[in-house]
């Protein structure tokens, strides 16, 4: 089911896998900091052509507390890329040195590329606009571990709904299980991109298009919020007409229910007011923590260390 298969896109997932991906995290979760030999002698190749934090963290903690090692990059300049080697031939090299490949590319369809040319698993952490899959199993596996389940929530998500991949990917994610409603908030000119409202129109996905989200704040089980991007807007100045949009702040939040989350896949800059942070509501730290146990559950599955 899982061994030796590359990680491209969240929809090349089944409800049944990805729930297989939440109980083995769990189990990881319970291991805490402890190294598990789990993978010993197993080497993870991190190729990561753009800035990346928790992501690329994430990936090396995980891999180690499994008890394997980590080689890589994470800028592109540093390597012989920088001295025009194409990304086939670094791809190659790095099936030769390791036992799986996490790259993340700005260009969307770089890690299914890599995939095709690797003979050891790929793992998509980002590439273009569209897809992010470890990030939307982290996003599921947050309201699973804090909410109990996933059917039947009204989740917003709200900001970057056009150019965000963990946003397009958590969506995609979405259409695997049976949520109440997903509602999307956004200025008119970051609603999804066409492609991706013919698709959810396609689905069985209940969902809504809106610009004011507190009209439904009250109604809430997740709000995921996103960054407004500025380094994916083509046009400078189409940023600034967006940026701000949106600011959670304490006040919109009291108006929600109790157990209402907050969610963001980071960084965030000033879309959650500082305030919020210590709230109950606030729970991107705690998703973020949950980036190494969801990852070593897939490294695990991936590479075999667990069935």
């Amino acid at each position: 089911m899982f061994k030796g298969r590359d990680v491209i896109s969240i929809l090349d997932f089944t409800r049944g896998e990805l729930e297989k991906i939440f109980r083995v995290a769990l189990k990881m979760e319970r291991i805490g900091k402890r190294e598990k030999p789990l993978l010993k002698d197993r080497v993870l190749a991190a190729a990561f052509f753009e800035p990346s934090t928790r992501t690329r963290l994430s990936f090396e903690a995980a891999m180690h507390r499994l008890g394997g090692s980590v080689i890589g990059f994470s800028d592109a300049e540093g390597t012989s890329l920088a001295k025009g080697e194409n990304l086939a031939d670094t791809v190659k090299m790095l099936d030769s040195y390791a036992d799986v490949i996490v790259m993340r590319h700005r260009v969307e369809g770089a890690a299914k590329l890599a995939a095709e040319i690797a003979e050891v698993p790929v793992i998509n952490a980002g590439d273009g606009s569209k897809h992010h899959p470890t990030q939307a199993m982290i996003d599921l596996y947050t309201i699973w571990r804090e909410l109990g389940r996933i059917d039947g929530l009204h989740i917003a998500l709200t900001g970057d709904l056009r150019y965000g991949r963990a946003a397009a990917s958590i969506l995609y994610a979405l259409t695997k299980f049976k949520p109440k409603r997903v509602s999307l908030i956004s200025p008119a000119s970051l609603k999804p991109r066409k492609e991706m409202g013919d698709f959810l129109r396609g689905s069985k996905l209940k969902f809504f298009e809106g610009e004011n989200l507190e009209e439904i704040i009250q109604d809430l089980d997740v709000l995921y919020v996103t960054r407004i991007q500025k380094e994916r807007f083509p046009d400078p100045a189409e940023y600034e007409k967006v940026k701000g949009s949106y600011r959670i702040a304490p006040e919109l939040l009291s108006r929600a229910k109790k157990t209402t989350i907050v969610l963001h896949p980071l960084p965030k800059i000033d879309e959650i007011d500082l305030q919020v942070d210590g709230t109950k509501f606030a729970k991107y730290f705690q998703q973020a923590a949950y980036g190494v146990p969801v990852r070593m559950a897939l490294l695990a599955l991936l590479l075999g260390g667990v069935r």
